[in-house]
């Protein structure tokens, strides 16, 4: 360890190189990693960011060996909150996390052009969303495990339903139309999404 002490404690700026080969370079409070820091990886990955009691938490970069991304919110240690994941194959994820899994609120945008907005719980879509295709078409409804599951609309291309009704595990089961009642919770992230220019 290269940097300031506090009472035989790191404390302040400083350097430490693990044995594993890792190295932390930034502030310490009491001997634990605590505020701004980067934390280099032996394997090539890095961290750039806050941290406090010795684990990533507040904002922080997290930059892969591969080139994949995650710029956001840490709370001990894993993204949670609000963040950013940018994919070595193009894609993209922006929205909410918990516990290093897309949770909440997001929207995914493939490389190919397709895109996904709505909800999200433990990495999988899964409650209200769209799923807008490349080529114009659209599934909008229920989602679970990463299918739709429930009620959903499937519309051409042109913008026509195709398919309104019950789907099982993305089939479509049996037809069934359904009143509006009240907005969804996909219309109230709707302006913000447009806004980043999303939809």
């Amino acid at each position: 360890y290269v940097g300031e002490w506090k009472k035989d404690m790191k404390h302040g700026q400083g350097t430490y190189t693990f044995a594993s080969g890792n190295k932390y370079v930034g502030l310490f409070k009491d001997n634990k990693k605590h505020g701004q820091g980067t934390f280099t990886f032996s394997d090539g990955d890095k961290y750039v960011g806050e941290h406090k009691d010795d684990k990533r938490t507040g904002q922080g970069t997290y930059t892969y060996a591969n080139g994949e991304k995650y710029v956001g919110q840490y709370i001990d240690g894993k993204a949670s909150g609000q963040g950013t994941y940018i994919f070595l194959n193009g894609d993209k994820y922006v929205g909410e996390y918990k516990e290093d899994k897309r949770h909440g609120q997001g929207t995914y945008i493939h490389a190919d052009g397709d895109k996904y907005f709505g909800e999200y719980k433990d990495g999988k879509r899964n409650g209200q969303g769209t799923y807008t295709f490349a080529d114009g078409r659209k599934d909008v409804g229920e989602w679970e495990n990463d299918k739709l599951n429930g009620y959903a609309i499937r519309y051409n291309t042109d913008g026509g339903i195709f398919r309104e009704g019950i789907f099982k595990d993305n089939e479509f089961l049996y037809a069934e139309t359904r009143e509006k009642k009240e907005p969804s919770k996909l219309d109230k992230y709707k302006s913000t999404c447009e806004e980043l220019g999303f939809l």
